[in-house]
């Protein structure tokens, strides 16, 4: 061809990972390690994400800040800098390197308590980090959550599938003293409270049918009551898992949409499943928008969702000033 091509290679499966940082020239303050909740390829202002790390070992932490460190002296970077890594088994790959703020600075500010936007405006002009009483780098006390907002309800024909283009509009925090509870927090900020009771939908590609049958079986641990259509029902029973059928669009009715707006739905798991099905899909994703049903279109947030309901269920809410928090970890 007679103009450029670029040819990137895709890392299934990765766990994407963000790191703020601020530099002087010469040190380096790592704000805050990032560990997303969606993974890598979905857009990073898309993606739920957690601080401190929810799933990450203590060597490829060290790995992380190693590198974080040599690019951002190496760069020469004065003030803050964002990079974004993704994690393949033990291997970890840089995404992007970007020597300026990034939309989640705010994020990692507020959770921390330390303002780096003031720290590296300061430097820019001439300060060390060594002027600084910044606290020492380590393990927070508690977790942080991020979770986007959506505009979805005001463009009822838009499909909510993620994916690499930004949709988001906006961002919520949940704090607390574990990942299920600031998750069931982040949510319920978002105006998607997660249900403690129900029934729940599922319908997923084949090539998440053997992730989605834990999820499945904590869901029917829980108490809820399962439906899933048909391709879903068969790879769910084949492992003990209880449910009924749902019946897509083209199979009768009642069907999930009848289903959906008589309220007999309480929350929805549904991953893209091919072209044939593309239309019921898009429609169920519509129509849970429309009737503000809670909708997990990943098999990492649905993950993540059952850990939040799990707490709800069974834990307290606990609900401080965000002061208090920070002078736990200060």
């Amino acid at each position: 061809p007679q103009h450029p091509v670029l040819i990137d290679k895709f890392l299934e499966k990765a766990i994407e990972i963000e790191v703020d940082a601020v530099c002087d020239g010469d040190e380096v303050f790592i704000g805050g390690i990032m560990e997303h909740i969606e993974e890598a390829g979905v857009h990073s202002g898309d993606s739920a994400c957690v601080l401190p790390p929810h799933s990450l070992n203590p060597k490829v932490i060290r790995t992380i800040k190693d590198y974080t460190r040599s690019l951002a002296r190496e760069l020469k970077v004065i003030g803050l800098i964002n990079i974004q890594y993704a994690l393949l088994g033990e291997s970890v790959y840089v995404l992007e390197v970007n020597p300026r703020a990034s939309r989640t600075v705010p994020f990692v500010s507020k959770a921390t308590g330390v303002p780096l936007a003031k720290v590296a405006t300061k430097i820019m002009i001439g300060k060390k980090l060594r002027d600084f009483n910044l606290p020492k780098e380590k393990d927070l006390s508690y977790v942080a959550v991020k979770e986007a907002v959506f505009p979805f309800s005001k463009f009822p024909e838009v499909d909510p599938i993620l994916g690499p283009e930004m949709k988001a509009t906006g961002e919520v925090m949940g704090i607390a003293s574990s990942f299920g509870l600031a998750f069931c927090k982040a949510e319920e900020a978002a105006e998607m409270k997660l249900p403690v009771e129900g029934t729940v939908l599922i319908s997923v590609a084949d090539k998440y049918k053997k992730e989605i049958v834990e999820v499945a079986d904590r869901l029917n641990k829980l108490g809820f009551k399962i439906l899933a259509t048909k391709g879903t029902k068969g790879a769910l029973e084949k492992r003990g898992i209880r449910c009924e059928l749902a019946l897509k669009l083209h199979e009768g009715r009642p069907n999930i949409i009848d289903d959906i707006l008589n309220k007999r739905i309480q929350m929805i798991i549904n991953t893209p499943v091919g072209r044939e099905s593309k239309y019921d899909d898009s429609y169920i994703r519509k129509a849970a928008i429309q009737y503000k049903v809670p909708y997990i279109t990943t098999i990492a947030a649905a993950t993540a969702t059952v850990e939040g309901i799990e707490t709800a269920k069974y834990g307290a809410i606990d609900v401080k000033p965000i002061q208090e928090y920070h002078a736990c970890s200060g």
